[in-house]
């Protein structure tokens, strides 16, 4: 039987019709009108924040600048290189160049006593916890160094890892440290409650891991003070320096995009006069406006100059390569460009250098880099700003020079940030001597900074505030956010009146501020003991106690302790002696002299690393 379907559709009535075109229209209008309630106050949003602060957008990363003094007041929230200074997963160094420190010295420099460096043991802990230890063991993708939350020389389940392994993995290995996932990783099974055996044994175990984690910490600095030459010595027999006439695209042409390497400023000013900057008259004829990230163009015109500079490389103990690497991440810092372009300029040097016969000869061992910026600058990992240059192949023999080092990279040497005085001979250092050692300090301390906000556990805050609820003369507050920290006059002569100055770690552990207050005759409070103690074994001594103060700053986060209530204790008799020693022992060292500086008497900053590298390499050719 056949069916006849109709395809008519039903007819609608004309007052449903225009009843729901009148709804429709209805819900329209009203859909308009809530759609633009949420757009202009987000304009209105973006208008004030832009009204308050610099927003500069680099790959996919929205940078928001604020008050800094690194670069002309402007601190970028997303772009300061914030490495948190905890240990390492793995204590791991590039393959040594330190020729005559065997095995054995840096495992009697770690722990005399010969014990165990690990004492917790991993049998204890089941199944899961081996399984977390191998997914971090994979991932391997985040080399910044964090306290370890486990000296893991390997993840078997033995009882004991003993001084010798752990020197022997630091002398020779050449691999990537284990990445810091492993903080999260840990972390979350230790709040899982399904392991108490896990979670009991970590906890248990940690305090003694940072500990002997330091130790190994101490032990390397240790082993690069055997390199201090003992004197200044004035000949240069066996002891040239070739510098290497790198095509311009490495250092000059860099120096040559001053003008566009920060949107927000012009940053040639800081390289007139070879780097130095502009001067300060009102401070003396030896002081300039130098910046902080201006060390590779200082450096380079001293050496260019240094009497010991040879131009036959076969008479060459040390090979200087000019590369201004810190320029190179600078210029690439708030622009939207790749990863690859970005690691361009280190990789191409790489190809220039691998063709000289001298970096052939040795692999790059008699080399060595200075870099202006902080090395966690140039060992980029997940995230966007810097380069990968430090984490080069071929960048584990030579040895690099920066204003704060990789505390467990043997190869990393942390030499002083530049300051503001450049003296040009003797009489200037004198000079200078003399007036800050007589200066009536007024201030019993003073703090030249500003708040981080962002940064979770930094105890700007709580110094501020016990700073300002006393009066002037106890505690003098510059803040950073109104502008006067990028006058080099104010700064110095707070320092010079204050006989504290507090160092508080701020973008990363090490300040520039903490040179200027040396410099000034102000004795440095520090907070974190990776801000100088572990940096700069050639220049800074041992004894931190005959130039600093420690106060640590988990107390101050804790509020366990009042700082100016601290530092009114200490006599009038230790201020002294303690001023005498930096103005007079440490000063003259902790200086870049200038261009064409004449110094007989003193020992610069530059005079100290080149005497110490030139040791160095003597020394490893004697053995």
């Amino acid at each position: 039987m056949a069916f006849s379907v109709s395809k008519k559709k039903p007819k609608v009535s004309k007052k449903v019709e225009q009843s729901k075109k009148q709804c429709c229209s209805s819900c329209s209008i009203l859909f308009r009108v809530l759609y633009k309630i949420p757009t202009a106050i987000f304009l209105l949003f973006l208008i004030y924040l832009w009204s308050s602060s610099t927003t500069i957008i680099s790959g996919k990363i929205v940078h928001l600048c604020i008050s800094s003094r690194k670069l002309n007041n402007l601190y970028c929230l997303s772009a300061g290189t914030e490495p948190k200074f905890e240990i390492p997963d793995r204590l791991v160094v590039d393959n040594s160049s330190f020729a005559d420190i065997s095995t054995t010295t840096i495992a009697n420099e770690v722990d005399n006593s010969s014990s165990s460096v690990v004492s917790a043991t991993i049998a204890n802990v089941e199944l899961k916890k081996e399984n977390v230890l191998e997914q971090v063991i994979r991932d391997n993708s985040d080399p910044k160094f964090q306290i370890p939350d486990r000296l893991l020389v390997d993840n078997t389940s033995s009882a004991v890892v003993s001084t010798t392994t752990i020197a022997t993995a630091v002398d020779n290995s050449s691999s990537s440290v284990f990445s810091t996932t492993i903080a999260n990783v840990l972390e979350q099974a230790i709040q899982d409650g399904s392991d108490p055996t896990f979670r009991d044994s970590f906890g248990q175990d940690r305090e003694a891991e940072i500990a002997n984690a330091i130790k190994v910490v101490e032990g390397q600095v240790q082993a690069l003070r055997l390199w201090q030459s003992d004197k200044n010595r004035k000949g240069c027999d066996g002891r040239g320096i070739y510098v290497y006439d790198l095509p311009s695209k490495f250092n000059k042409d860099l120096v040559g995009q001053c003008g566009d390497m920060v949107p927000w400023m012009d940053f040639c000013k800081y390289f007139t006069n070879e780097g130095l900057g502009e001067p300060i008259p009102k401070l003396g004829k030896a002081w300039y406006r130098t910046h902080q990230y201006s060390l590779e163009p200082i450096f380079h015109a001293r050496v260019l100059k240094h009497p010991c500079r040879v131009y036959n490389e076969d008479q060459a103990k040390l090979f200087y390569v000019p590369f201004y690497g810190g320029l190179d991440i600078l210029r690439w810092h708030f622009r939207n460009v790749s990863s690859d372009v970005k690691d361009t300029l280190g990789l191409d040097l790489m190809k220039w250098l691998e063709r000289q016969r001298p970096w052939a000869r040795k692999s790059g061992k008699d080399h060595v880099f200075v870099l202006g910026k902080i090395s966690w600058d140039f060992r980029r990992n997940e995230r966007k700003w810097g380069t990968r240059f430090l984490e080069l192949e071929q960048m584990q023999n030579p040895i690099k020079l920066l204003i704060e080092r990789h505390p467990w990279r043997l190869n990393d040497i942390g030499i002083p940030h530049p300051t503001y005085f450049h003296p040009h001979s003797d009489e200037d250092i004198l000079s200078w001597q003399t007036k800050i050692i007589s200066s009536s300090r007024e201030h019993l301390m003073s703090f030249a900074g500003a708040e981080r906000p962002g940064a979770t556990g930094n105890i700007r805050s709580v110094l501020i505030k016990q700073c300002t609820s006393v009066d002037d003369q106890k505690c003098q507050f510059l803040d950073c956010r109104s502008g006067g920290c990028s006058q080099p006059e104010s700064v110095i002569e707070l320092f010079v009146e204050s006989e504290f100055c507090l160092q508080p770690p701020g973008d990363s552990p090490t300040r520039k501020s903490v040179f200027d207050s040396l410099v000034s005759g102000c004795i440095p409070v520090l907070f974190d003991p990776f801000t100088a103690y572990y940096q700069y074994p050639w220049h800074l001594p041992e004894d931190h106690g005959k130039y600093s103060v420690f106060i640590d700053q988990k107390e101050v986060r804790q509020m366990e302790v009042n700082v100016v209530e601290k530092l009114m204790k200490i006599s009038k008799k230790e201020r002294d002696d303690m001023r005498r020693f930096i103005v007079y022992e440490l000063l003259p060292g902790l200086v870049y002299g200038d261009t064409d500086s004449q110094l007989e008497r003193f020992q610069d900053s530059f005079s100290i690393t080149v005497n110490n590298l030139l040791e160095r390499v003597n020394r490893s050719e004697q053995s």
